[in-house]
């Protein structure tokens, strides 16, 4: 991808071409594509229970069916207060995925924008950009999150500041604890992709369709834009499926810690909960949980491994 105008068209559809051959890759991309159904139809469940003041299925509790086994009525078993652990994890893939989904969209908007701005203009701005990704990357990332999601959710916060994060959360159809989650993990998982920005941004900026459009007389963001960020997206689609995991991962270990999501179900709670009755065997909660995060994970991984190679054009022209 070093012309200034591909054919887009024929890319992507060798691209796709490509990728319907890769037996793996589809797997994982339809295996993706199911838990993004699942999480789009629990989240829409989710506001409609609330808005009707419904108890949703996954938090009907039962007393009477404490700690039940895996069955043919309960597929995972039942909790500790009776509700369904398969609805369950299930449920949490919306927590999960709209986690992975803005945190990623937060950090790959943050990286890409400064590691462009940066390679290509240089100067004051590129010693600025590299203090600052090296600042955050010198800071311990979860206790940062841990630190912000505490003051978040204990309302530690100014008077504006509080309004502003309330009407975020309303808006997302989230509670003040995963907001912060949000904003956590994005402003600190930018690092990264911000230098792998910057990096090829300084190789592109010397091209001749660069130097052709800057003698041209096209306005610098217009270049950037039109001409090198086009040429980096392979490694934002990349990245951005490296932050979807680390977000879920991240998320996980926040909410197991008591710093997450309350309202909703969550893996990392589900872990939480499940962790203090494996001793009496009781362990469908903390395997259902476990199991859900495992696949989508792996599979965020694979294809994220696999869009290198279909993506890269280094890696395309060697195969």
């Amino acid at each position: 991808m070093q012309t200034t105008n591909p054919d887009r068209f024929h890319f992507f559809r060798d691209f796709l071409i490509r990728l319907s051959r890769d037996r793996l890759a589809l797997c994982c991309l339809l295996g993706l594509i199911g838990y993004l159904l699942v999480a789009v139809g629990f989240e829409s469940y989710t506001a409609y229970c609330r808005h009707q003041r419904l108890t949703p299925i996954y938090n009907r509790e039962n007393m009477a069916e404490r700690f039940e086994p895996p069955s043919s009525r309960h597929w995972f078993g039942t909790d500790y207060m009776g509700r369904d652990v398969f609805w369950r994890s299930l449920a949490g893939t919306a927590t999960a995925v709209k986690v992975g989904v803005i945190a990623a969209c937060i950090a790959s908007l943050i990286g890409v924008l400064l590691g462009a701005l940066a390679g290509y203009y240089g100067g004051k701005l590129d010693e600025a950009t590299v203090w600052l990704y090296s600042t955050f990357a010198a800071m311990p990332t979860l206790l940062f999150i841990l630190a912000f999601a505490l003051l978040v959710s204990k309302g530690f916060l100014s008077p504006g500041i509080g309004r502003f994060v309330r009407t975020c959360g309303a808006w997302l159809n989230t509670d003040p604890g995963m907001l912060a989650i949000y904003f956590g993990i994005g402003l600190t998982g930018w690092v990264t992709l911000c230098r792998v920005v910057r990096a090829e941004t300084l190789k592109l900026r010397n091209q001749g369709y660069v130097l052709a459009a800057r003698v041209a007389g096209q306005h610098s963001l217009i270049i950037i834009f039109r001409h090198i960020l086009p040429n980096l997206m392979h490694l934002v689609i990349i990245y951005f499926t490296l932050l979807f995991a680390s977000a879920i991962m991240t998320e996980v270990i926040v909410s197991y810690l008591g710093l997450g999501v309350q309202s909703v179900p969550s893996w990392g709670l589900m872990i939480a909960d499940g962790q203090e009755r494996l001793w009496r065997g009781i362990w469908w909660e903390v395997a259902a949980a476990t199991g859900v995060m495992f696949f989508l994970v792996l599979f965020l991984h694979i294809l994220g491994d696999k869009l290198r190679d279909l993506l890269d054009p280094r890696l395309r022209g060697s195969n």
